[in-house]
Parts: structure tokens; C-alpha cells; sequence
């Protein structure tokens, strides 16, 4: 039993995740006796390789082209530190919402989306590929650290809220492998045919994501020189809290002061956003009548900002495609990313002995395993492929066929 105090859920409003009434695993496992099921979950997360490599995989720049910029790694914590932030203020499990934002990421390829574009083209006729999906498959199949399973055997909450998307197809796949749940409410496909919404820890990892990928992507693009202070200046949501700060600060409109303004105006857009956040949903909640988990998965989302908020927020984002995601250097980059991911898969397909022994072995399997989509040679080719980091990928292409796209350096 926990001890006193440890994982109490008093405090939690009565929509939140219980801990004590989690839906379960997959394979039954007792208690542990200091942790609560989420706590577990989250733990076995940070300690898991798919965790580990996220340090050395995209978010934006290759690894290569700076020390300071985000990787996988580095934008996951900063999702689960504005998660936890805006869990406690509306009374929903912390604990779940760290377990869900660490691992939202496991699936991504090497080369940030880039990879994952060209793995999903090569993957076209055989059932395409989907991070949000591979992350599942990490947790659930392809993690080997138990003696009793494969993955990680985490509880249906943390696994709802890592799955963020899923086509229609690929929930039948799910949900026709879904035997452990006996409550007869389906597995964690279920809610995308039948149209209703995951718990709020889990809508709320989703928008911390969005929150967290759009103040670190200025500061990265502003450090890389591709975009500047002043361009972002003409972004309503941004130029707001940019004004706030001189005003607040008159010295940042000195010259040699803009790295202190960039981030005193991220800062403050960052924490209106998460005030933002919390004031939008609980009145979101409020017109709702949502008294229980079984009422929040019955309404539209409810982890929302406001009107406002939403269009400034996605005025910044056009913004940052436009200007960053699209820039010239780094569409040229992720071209040559996108190349060496094509590569690994056609000589992996034709030669599966140059994988690693277990990817190997699973892709001359007969039939597929799991809720595999697609011939078990090419989703394991694919499975190997998203497994990689960005300095792994390159070094493979590398050895492979004697050719260079990236730099040395990874």
C-alpha cells in the first residue's frame, strides 16, 4: 500500500485521472509500494533508451549545427514543465501529465519532420508511418527491458494521451489488438471511432506542446540568424510582450540588450499563455457541467485558450513556418535529411541483415506480431529507421554507401 501522504489524490478535481482508478495495464502488475501507476509510468519513461536517444534527434537544427539548440529531449522537459504548471492550477494529475509530455516524442525519426516525411513516403504502400503512432509502438512493443514483456506496460491513461492522432484504419488495428481491457470500453483506439475526447491531462499535454514549440523555435531562430527580433516585431502575439518588456525595462531598448529582450518577451508571452490556458479551460469547463472523467470524454476539447489567444497563436505559427521551418537553409538541410532516410530504407529492404539482429529477425517474420500495418519487412525497416538518432542515421547512410550528405560532425 502507498504510505501516507504518497500519491494522495485529495486536491485532484473530480474530471481529473485518478491514480487509484486507472483503467490498468495491459498485463496485470501489483502496486509498487511508494509509487502511484502514473508515477511508475513516468519513471519507466526517463529511464527508458527511446528517452535517452531523444537528446541526440531534431527539433529543428541538426545536432551539428549548434550546442545550444532544442533537441527532442530538451523541447520534451519543457513541455512537461508547462504542463505540471498548468495541471496544478486546475487540479489534474501532475503525474500523468509529466508521463504523457516525456513520452509524446519517443516515436519521432531522426531529422525532425523531415524524417518523418520521407519514412511515411517510403512506408506508402505499406500502411505509411505516424510519430504519435510509433511512439505507442515504442511503450508497447519495441522498448525490450522486462523479462515478462515487451515495452514499457504502462497504464491506459499515459498510453490515450501519447497517442494524440490516429486514422480511422489504423484504430481498427488497434483496437482489434486490445484484449486486456474487460471494462468494455475499448483500448486506446476506441475514442477515435466513436468520436469522443481523451481525458484533459492528456488535452493538455497537447497544447503545452504547441505553447512550448512556439516560444523555443523563436529563440532558436533567432540565434541561428535566420530570423530576427525586429521581423518577429511585426507578429501581433510576439510584439506585444516584446513592447511590455521595454516599457517595463527601458534599458532593453538599448542596442547589445536584444538577447535580454528576446527572452524577457518569450517570458512574458510564455507565462500569458499558460494564465491564458487556465482561465479558458475552467470556463470551458464550467459551461461543459463535466463533473467526472466519464462527462469530459463526452464533450468537445476543453483544454483550450481563448479566442483570442488561439488566432494570435496561429498567427505566430504561420509565422515561423513562412520565415523558419521554410527557410531556404533549412529546407536544403532536411533535403539531404530526407535523402539519407531514403536510402537506409531502400538498403535495409534489400539487405535486412544490416540491421541490427532483432530488427532483423522480426522483419522476416510471416505474419505481423502486433497491430502492425503493412508487411513485417518493411514496418521493422521502419521501426529501426525511427529509432535512430541523427549522428546514427548519418554514420549508417555512411557506411553503407560510402557517401557523405551531412557533416562529419554527426
Amino acid at each position: 500500500m502507498l504510505s501516507p501522504g504518497i500519491g494522495h489524490p485529495e486536491g485532484l478535481a473530480l474530471y481529473a485521472c485518478d491514480p487509484a482508478h486507472t483503467r490498468g495495464r495491459r498485463l496485470y502488475e501489483s502496486l509498487a509500494p511508494t509509487r502511484t501507476d502514473f508515477q511508475r509510468d513516468r519513471d519507466r519513461i526517463v529511464h527508458s533508451t527511446a528517452f535517452r536517444r531523444l537528446v541526440y534527434k531534431t527539433q529543428v537544427f541538426l545536432n551539428h549545427e549548434g550546442d545550444l539548440f532544442r533537441t527532442r529531449l530538451t523541447h520534451s522537459l519543457e513541455v512537461a514543465q508547462l504542463g505540471r504548471s498548468i495541471a496544478r492550477s486546475l487540479r489534474l494529475n501532475e503525474d500523468l501529465v509529466e508521463a504523457i509530455a516525456l513520452a509524446h516524442d519517443l516515436g519521432h525519426t531522426p531529422f525532425g519532420h523531415a524524417g518523418q516525411d520521407a519514412l511515411h513516403e517510403c512506408m506508402a504502400d505499406y500502411g505509411g508511418f505516424e510519430h504519435n503512432l510509433q511512439s505507442l509502438r515504442v511503450v508497447d512493443l519495441l522498448e525490450e527491458r522486462y523479462p515478462l514483456f515487451d515495452g514499457l506496460n504502462l497504464t491506459f491513461e499515459t498510453r490515450e494521451g501519447i497517442l494524440k492522432h490516429c486514422s480511422r484504419t489504423n484504430a481498427r488495428l488497434l483496437e482489434s489488438a486490445e484484449h486486456a481491457y474487460a471494462d468494455g470500453q475499448g483500448g486506446v483506439g476506441q475514442r477515435f471511432l466513436a468520436g469522443r475526447q481523451a481525458s484533459l491531462e492528456a488535452q493538455l499535454c497537447n497544447l503545452a506542446d504547441e505553447i512550448a514549440y512556439n516560444a523555443h523555435d523563436i529563440d532558436d531562430g533567432i540565434r541561428s540568424g535566420l530570423i530576427t527580433l525586429e521581423q518577429l516585431q511585426a507578429v501581433p502575439l510576439f510584439n506585444h510582450y516584446c513592447e511590455l518588456a521595454k516599457a517595463a525595462h527601458a534599458h532593453l531598448r538599448q542596442s547589445g540588450q536584444a538577447r535580454r529582450l528576446m527572452y524577457e518577451s518569450i517570458r512574458l508571452m510564455l507565462s500569458e499563455q499558460v494564465f491564458d490556458v487556465i482561465a479558458a479551460t475552467g470556463q470551458a469547463i464550467a459551461r461543459s457541467g463535466a463533473q467526472s472523467l466519464a462527462d469530459v470524454r463526452q464533450c468537445e476539447p476543453l483544454v483550450v485558450f481563448s479566442t483570442q489567444m488561439q488566432q494570435r497563436s496561429a498567427q505566430l505559427k504561420s509565422f515561423l513556418f513562412a520565415h523558419l521551418y521554410r527557410h531556404p537553409q533549412v529546407v536544403q538541410t532536411m533535403a539531404q535529411a530526407k535523402q539519407v532516410v531514403r536510402v537506409l530504407f531502400a538498403t535495409y529492404c534489400t539487405a535486412p541483415h544490416e540491421m541490427q539482429a532483432g530488427f532483423a529477425l522480426r522483419s522476416q517474420s510471416v505474419q505481423p506480431a502486433t497491430w502492425d500495418a503493412g508487411p513485417a519487412l518493411q514496418r521493422s525497416v521502419a521501426d529501426y529507421i525511427a529509432g535512430m538518432t541523427d549522428r546514427f542515421a548519418s554514420r549508417e547512410h555512411h557506411r553503407l554507401t560510402g557517401e557523405r550528405l551531412l557533416p562529419a560532425g554527426l
